[in-house]
């Protein structure tokens, strides 16, 4: 098992992690409250493509960053 180290991660004053997890999923269900299945799935299926094509272009980024 990969160790973490967590000195990356520095801690935020005034950051709420579980008020946050809470707004989004708040969030969510108001935006999916009134879809059908194939909707609901539809939206988390075009938010995960969102996410991939975000990672991929930060990705880049780093890579070219590091080749200056």
């Amino acid at each position: 098992m990969t160790k973490i180290d967590w000195s990356k991660f520095p801690v935020i004053p005034g950051f709420d992690a579980l008020k946050t997890k809470w707004d989004i999923q708040a969030q969510i269900y108001e935006e999916t409250k009134d879809m059908t299945s194939e909707e609901v799935r539809e939206y988390f299926h075009k938010s995960s493509e969102e996410l991939r094509r975000e990672r991929e272009q930060y990705r880049a980024e780093l890579a070219a960053e590091a080749q200056t």
